[in-house]
């Protein structure tokens, strides 16, 4: 299983406001610590964003993140809604 990490303190500060008004966000990073690859529509970027992932934590709220299969870490390294691509 991966562990979650935030880039910085503005994604972690960000996405701690998303989980407070959302209660399914906690569950849906637990699925995604499982099987970061495939859960949550997680898919490639493009672009200045290739080698990163998106995933889709509901409504209007994304995530862009990074795997390190080495430390198995989630690196979330932006979120919020759909122009944080």
């Amino acid at each position: 299983m991966y562990e979650i990490f935030t880039a910085n303190s503005k994604t972690e500060k960000r996405l701690q406001e998303y989980i407070k008004m959302r209660s399914d966000i906690k569950e849906k990073l637990e699925r995604l610590k499982i099987n970061p690859r495939k859960e949550l529509g997680a898919h490639l970027l493009h672009g200045r964003l290739a080698g990163k992932i998106g995933a889709w934590l509901g409504s209007n709220i994304r995530i862009i993140y990074s795997i390190d299969d080495v430390n198995k870490r989630i690196i979330i390294e932006a979120v919020g809604s759909h122009n944080v691509y």
